[in-house]
């Protein structure tokens, strides 16, 4: 069986004023907490138009990021494995194998794995306007946290510096 992330994260990437086909440019896994992100396509290998990351949710995980928004971008998720259910605009979603779900520009977002199983999505982002950046000062912060809940002061200024905005808590 062929590997669909494979498949998905083949770009155009310019070298040397040449096209060539690459294979998951922009493989960086980058850990927040338990959660793993899977960079496979960024802004540069894309010419701007998208990013492609796998983000893989332990069983009865809270996602420790509050919910937030975007202007600058859509947001699409694909299952994988397992089911995310996601909270959009205060309604739910839940997202399984062969799912996909678009969040609108600003439209306040979060999910959690509430499943007894790890579940595995593919987010596309569409312009790129948010990468692996985000995701390594996000960890740094998060991860400093030890399970805590993160500094609110120093995540709001990376979202906010990122395009995200986070929602007021509830």
């Amino acid at each position: 069986m062929e590997d669909t992330t494979s498949r998905l994260s083949t770009t155009m990437s310019s070298v040397a004023g040449t096209s060539r086909l690459v294979v998951n440019p922009s493989d960086e896994t980058i850990w927040i907490g338990p959660l793993a992100i899977r960079f496979l396509v960024a802004e540069g290998d894309s010419g701007g138009s998208v990013a492609i990351f796998e983000c893989s949710v332990p069983k009865a995980s809270r996602l420790a990021a509050p919910a937030h928004s975007h202007d600058a971008y859509e947001e699409t998720i694909f299952g994988i494995e397992g089911v995310l259910t996601w909270t959009v605009d205060g309604q739910s979603f839940n997202v399984g194998p062969g799912q996909a779900l678009c969040i609108p520009r600003g439209a306040v977002h979060r999910f959690d794995n509430n499943g007894s199983e790890d579940a595995k999505v593919l987010c596309v982002i569409s312009p790129a306007a948010i990468g692996p950046q985000f995701f390594r000062e996000s960890a740094e912060v998060i991860n400093a946290a030890a399970g805590g809940p993160p500094d609110p002061a120093k995540m709001m200024e990376i979202m906010q510096r990122h395009g995200l905005t986070p929602a007021r808590p509830q």
